[in-house]
Formats: structure tokens, sequence, C-alpha cells
């Protein structure tokens, strides 16, 4: 009993709504076989969201006739859970406010560097700003942003989760802040 981790090498870049459901639909044609509520249960991960889990949802569920707890990060209306969008990054968050705690550092006024832009860091830097952190960086595969006034979460959600585009696009419209490319 234990994790375990797969994928595939297909890379949703540049590719439409429909040649990515396509992708995933064909592969849940094959993986539907190895997976099931008791025996291994898929995730979203990198290049994996929200999206990417209904298209593979539909297929399992067409292929099956079942809709059991077969994939997690379904939306609400499939039987997802609530808060699953955020919850990894929060919990980030608050493990990290609870060990700054231990050590009687308070998270509060801290300038915090994130890496990543995708699901986990845009929660895990809304979080820290709730706790009264200031995130001033994220990273994608392109390059990093440094923003000395703060990440705007919601700038940021409306480059990488609505228009699934770079971090330069962040930059382009944030006065504030600075792109930098490569790693």
């Amino acid at each position: 009993m234990g994790g375990g981790k797969g994928g595939s090498d297909f890379d949703p870049k540049g590719k439409s709504d429909r040649e990515i459901m396509a992708f995933c639909q064909s592969f849940m044609t094959e993986l539907f076989k190895y997976i099931g509520a008791d025996t291994d249960v898929p995730a979203g991960d990198i290049g994996v969201g929200g999206r990417e889990i209904g298209f593979l949802y539909g297929q399992y569920k067409r292929i099956r006739g079942l809709s059991e707890g077969v994939l997690t990060g379904k939306a609400l209306s499939y039987g997802g859970s609530l808060a699953r969008t955020e919850a990894t990054g929060y919990g980030l968050l608050y493990f990290t406010d609870a060990m700054l705690k231990a050590n009687d550092i308070d998270i509060k006024g801290k300038t915090i560097a994130v890496s990543g832009a995708g699901n986990v860091a845009i929660y895990a830097i809304e979080k820290a700003q709730q706790l009264g952190g200031n995130p001033v960086t994220c990273s994608d595969s392109t390059g990093w942003i440094y923003d000395p006034e703060g990440i705007d979460v919601e700038l940021l959600k409306e480059v990488k989760e609505v228009k699934r585009a770079r971090l330069t696009e962040y930059a382009e419209a944030r006065p504030s802040a600075e792109y930098h490319e490569g790693k």
C-alpha cells in the first residue's frame, strides 16, 4: 500500500481544447482497466487540472457506466470535494505557519518566494497573503516574476487558470512586476 505516480509525454502547451480532450479520452480508454475506487485513484498534477480531470472522468463514466470515486479533482457537480482546488496550497501554508509558530516566528510581514505558478503555488500564495505574508515571486517553465508590491493573486489566476498563459503576461499587465527568463 502506498502512493504512486504515472503520466504521459503529451505536452498540452499550444494544443486546442479539442486536442486535449481527445488525448484525455484516448488515455482513459486504456487506463480505465487499471483504476478504480479500491485499486488506484488518479489525481491531477503538472498539466492536469480540473478541465483534464473532467475529460478523463467523462470518458471513464462512458466506458464503465459508473460514477464511483475514481478520480480526485472533479467538479462538485460530479462528486468532487469542496475546496479540493485550494487544499494542497492552503495545507502547505497552514503547515509552514505552524512550523514558524513552533519556533516563535510569525508569518505576518514576511517576504515569501514561491516555486511554481500552478495550482499548488497559486493557492499557497493566496493563503500566505491571507495569513499576512507577502509573496513576491513565483515561476513557471519559462521563467519567473518578481513583484515587490506582492503577487496580485487575482491577476495570477487570470493568467494561469483562465488564459493558461505564461508569466510574461503577468509582468506585461502589472507595472511593478519584473519577468526573468529561465530558471
